[in-house]
């Protein structure tokens, strides 16, 4: 069952209305499967097989990373996806424990407590959601709540996040396992009280998908996505470096699909310029600039940077991966510097692919991948101003840490800083034809919906995308294909409850019941 719930996350082999409705399914199948459980040592192997399953199943697709791209042999690829899905399964069995001891399941003596129940088992589920998403810098990839971006109870998202939400699902999937297993106990009518508890969340859920979190501000800003489907095997590839180049040069010098409607601002994907910016020769950015000339637009483009220290004391190199923003009038020499018109430099980086954890570094010399050790830029930098509009970048799957993006949106200090547009560049090349893509453009639309903001997509590979501050698609580009998407898109600006609070309070909300259980457990 944890391998099936896996397919919750992309709209395929099942559909999106569907996908709801198999998440909740399969973690009440946990749920109950736990509750049941005779001893806590069958309540860990319930945990542990349920979360290998369905993280081994979820992210298998960082076995081509690896392998395909990154030369390792298959049994070692395999062992450390393996290895990735045993370890994310601990977080289930931290849950299991936490659960199960600060809210047992009642016997039919006790006839009480199951609604006590859910809500302490929604806690627990929510903060350990937290903990994978937060711990060793992270990784939230398959979180619960990313399965229902096109459910009723994505309509909670600006106020609650997607933690939130997690506590939410945790406490209907909870209510449907303890209504099953209560079925003609004397605690049959708690269960049921619960559900309808769960019932009530879900129809308000609905009710929010029609509330307006955000308004328009400022003229709508005409924006093109490039797709240029480089191969990942050929991107970093000396003899074809400039071919790819060529491709993204020749998408962003198309001409308008509307006579007039000229983009005023050209996303190209996370690092289109694959290597650092002083190593091209001249001629390669003046193309660039006689690009953003002929359109009378913006170039928002990937590059690694190298830098130089800002600190007078400091003479060290400094490598990140950023985005650019490059204008016809931009001084070629700022280009040289890699600083441009505006720059922002990735902060939330790729453990192995960007920054190599501490012992591990054996690890990424068995590897065959470029780009190995970058600098972490700053949490919140200056949105680019392109005409009436404020456009914060995010690099890669910086778009998965929701608490970050919000940064770029928060405007209680200073609203003239407040993005009003996001903008994802991705390169998930890496990843071949996997549910990789469709799962990271789930979760982009997650964002929209938690910041009331438009989410654009410019990716390699796919999915290339217009996301509307609601989290609906307007636009969308095949994956695996070559094109460009022409869209208008309105800016909105307005803070949803989520962007002014972030996490803190479901944390709060989950750790006060945690600790309510805690002391009635003591008591008793």
């Amino acid at each position: 069952m944890g391998a099936l719930s896996a397919l919750a996350f992309a709209p395929d082999p099942f559909p999106a209305w569907f996908l709801p409705w198999l998440q909740i399914a399969g973690l009440a199948f946990l749920f109950y499967c736990l509750l049941g459980a005779r001893h806590t040592k069958q309540a860990i192997y319930h945990s542990l097989f349920f979360g290998f399953g369905h993280f081994s199943t979820g992210l298998y697709w960082v076995f081509i990373s690896l392998h395909r791209y990154g030369g390792l042999a298959e049994p070692l690829a395999g062992g450390a996806v393996a290895l990735l899905g045993l370890g994310l399964a601990v977080y289930l069995v931290v849950f299991t424990l936490l659960a199960r001891w600060l809210a047992p399941y009642p016997s039919d003596e006790q006839a009480a407590g199951l609604f006590y129940n859910a809500f302490v088992w929604a806690s627990a589920w929510a903060l350990v959601e937290w903990l994978r998403g937060t711990l060793f810098t992270g990784l939230p990839w398959l979180n619960s709540a990313y399965a229902h971006v096109d459910g009723f109870l994505a309509g909670w998202a600006p106020l609650v996040g997607v933690y939130g939400l997690n506590w939410l699902i945790g406490f209907l999937a909870c209510s449907l396992a303890l209504v099953v297993r209560a079925q003609g106990t004397p605690n049959d009518r708690s269960a049921a009280f619960a559900v309808l508890c769960a019932a009530a969340l879900f129809i308000a859920g609905w009710g929010l998908q029609h509330r307006q979190w955000s308004q328009p501000i400022g003229a709508p800003l005409l924006v093109r996505l490039t797709q240029g489907n480089i191969p990942q095997s050929e991107k970093f590839d000396p003899q074809l470096m400039q071919q790819g180049l060529d491709t993204y040069m020749q998408l962003a010098n198309l001409p308008p699909k509307t006579a007039g409607a000229e983009p005023e601002l050209i996303v190209l994907p996370e690092t289109v310029m694959v290597l650092f910016q002083d190593a091209y020769p001249g001629q390669v950015w003046l193309r660039w600039q006689s690009i953003a000339k002929a359109h009378q637009a913006s170039l928002l483009m990937g590059a690694p940077i190298k830098s130089s220290s800002k600190d007078d004391a400091d003479q060290s190199l400094h490598y990140t991966n950023s985005a650019l923003l490059v204008s016809g009038d931009t001084p070629l020499e700022r280009l040289f510097d890699g600083q441009a018109d505006g720059r922002y430099d990735k902060h939330h980086l790729v453990p192995f692919g960007e920054f190599i954890p501490a012992g591990f570094r054996w690890f990424v010399n068995a590897l065959n991948i470029p780009l190995g050790d970058f600098d972490r830029g700053e949490l919140g930098q200056t949105p680019f101003t392109i005409n009436d509009q404020l456009v914060a970048p995010n690099i890669c799957y910086e778009d998965v840490f929701g608490e970050e993006i919000i940064a770029a949106v928060r405007s209680a200090n200073n609203p003239a800083k407040s993005a009003t547009i996001l903008v994802n560049i991705s390169n998930l090349g890496w990843f071949g034809d996997s549910f990789a893509l469709g799962q990271h453009l789930q979760i982009s639309r997650m964002r929209a919906i938690e910041t009331a903001r438009p989410m654009l997509r410019s990716t390699n590979t796919g999915m290339t995308a217009a996301i509307d501050p609601n989290g609906a698609i307007r636009a969308v580009l095949p994956a695996h294909s070559v094109g460009v998407l022409d869209v208008e898109v309105q800016g909105t600006s307005g803070i949803t409850p989520y962007v002014q609070w972030g996490n803190w309070p479901v944390i709060v909300w989950s750790l006060l019941f945690l600790l309510a259980a805690l002391a009635r457990r003591m008591r008793k």
